[in-house]
């Protein structure tokens, strides 16, 4: 069960960023002009963020097991659709339909996980949901780099949507016979009125946040970002209302929760950021292909991976500490790596600063993420599942945003990549305080129980 849900999960989180690597390939070929190719790339989280949490609540309506299937049905139809697109109109409209399927498999993932695993067996779950989550992006810039310079069967960046139409076929075929089913909820009714607000606001916050960077921050970027900040106050006070809301505001409720969501976007936003900057580091200022700019991460999956698989075995005490530590953690690796190896690439230092990196993100991200399932309610899974999915997709594309200006406003590469980390070391202690908070909770929870 597992397997089939985590491989849903690792398809919608590298086609997030796959297509970065052929953007070039795609644009040449389609002869695409630059607001098309921006559209393929950023069209895809664009949809994502905007239905994330909607389509978290049709799988209460209809069955998480139900959606999760139909979601990646849907998926592997568009990502079919996106390799056999013959011009850029097609190839833009099915990366949209591709991201609408990414939306309606992705939070019933965390809510199944959530539903059926309890104890030590959900943690080590959530060990291994939160290590696809965080590194199908990086997994997306390698897998994308070794299809497109492969050039499989002379087919060029087409093989990058192709490759998850066999996959999805696969788990299509096993899917039904592997996931549990569960009765759906049959209090909830649909929230059209949640749905219409929340929908605007979404793309009003998230259309300036994605392209007006590249445009300069015009002024009806900052009016979106106006306009989107008041309806998505609008719609938690709406939602407050309504006697079947869209997203249930009680899972807001318990002690810890708003700060440990807090934290895990902080982390993930630092972490989007971080990967992007040194990425264009590599490649403008060290001359690294795509390829091995993004095999040079390699040391820092390793990191992750490793610490999300282990920190379930640790005592409880210590597993209590990781949200605490982690973030330190990772800044410190990121902050030596700038500051020993931004003018020259040195394996035998960024290596294990990559892997501390890694694992000290990993070690605020695993932990915290069940930490704060513990204090929330099984029937509110899909509410903390959409605000999981949401929550880090834009705080990605808030940092991406803020700290991207950053960096390509500083006189220098290196120069803009220091400030980030500088940065990105604020925002983490930031974290670690938010981490502070969700301890107490759980312990006050404890002692209550």
């Amino acid at each position: 069960m597992l397997a089939v849900l985590l491989t849903g999960q690792v398809m919608a989180s590298m086609d997030g960023s796959i297509v970065s690597v052929a953007a070039e390939t795609i644009r040449d070929e389609l002869d695409a002009g630059g607001a098309a190719v921006q559209l393929i790339v950023s069209g895809y989280l664009l949809t994502t963020g905007v239905l994330m949490v909607t389509c978290a609540r049709i799988g209460d309506l209809i069955g998480q097991r139900r959606a999760f299937l139909l979601g990646l049905g849907w998926f592997t139809g568009a990502s079919l659709l996106c390799g056999l697109a013959p011009h850029v109109t097609v190839l833009v409209l099915a990366r949209v339909a591709q991201a609408v399927g990414a939306a309606l498999l992705t939070p019933q993932i965390f809510s199944l996980v959530q539903v059926h695993w309890q104890g030590a067996a959900r943690r080590r779950a959530i060990g291994l949901y939160s290590m696809v989550l965080a590194l199908g992006v990086a997994l997306g810039q390698v897998v994308g780099g070794l299809v497109v310079s492969a050039d499989l069967f002379g087919l060029s960046w087409r093989p990058v949507f192709l490759i998850n139409v066999p996959v999805g076929l696969v788990v299509l075929a096993v899917g039904p016979r592997l996931l549990p089913h569960y009765r759906t909820d049959e209090q909830v009714r649909p929230d059209a009125g949640g749905v219409a607000v929340l929908t605007v606001a979404m793309t009003a916050v998230t259309v300036p946040l994605i392209f007006g960077p590249d445009h300069g921050w015009p002024v009806w970027a900052w009016i979106s970002l106006g306009c989107g900040a008041a309806l998505l106050a609008g719609f938690v006070r709406y939602e407050a209302k309504v006697p079947h809301p869209l997203l249930d505001l009680e899972v807001l409720r318990p002690h810890g929760v708003k700060p440990g969501l807090a934290a895990c976007w902080i982390s993930m936003g630092c972490y989007t950021v971080f990967l992007l900057t040194l990425t264009l580091h590599l490649q403008t200022t060290l001359g690294y292909s795509p390829l091995r700019a993004g095999l040079a991460f390699v040391p820092y999956a390793l990191g992750f991976g490793a610490l999300s698989l282990s920190w379930n075995r640790f005592p409880r005490r210590l597993r209590r500490a990781l949200p605490m530590a982690g973030p330190i953690a990772f800044a410190a690796g990121a902050i030596l790596l700038v500051l020993l190896c931004r003018d020259q690439w040195r394996p035998a230092v960024s290596v294990p600063l990559l892997f501390l990196a890694g694992a000290g993100h990993a070690a605020g991200y695993s932990p915290l993420i069940a930490q704060i399932t513990s204090l929330v309610a099984p029937r509110l899974a899909s509410a903390v599942s959409a605000l999981n999915s949401t929550g880090p997709m834009l705080a990605g594309v808030t940092a991406v945003a803020g700290l991207g200006s950053v960096y390509f406003a500083a006189p220098s590469s290196a120069e803009g990549l220091l400030r980030v980390v500088a940065a990105i070391a604020v925002l983490l202690a930031i974290g670690t305080a938010c981490a502070i908070r969700v301890a107490l909770a759980c312990r006050t929870a404890d002692q209550a129980g």
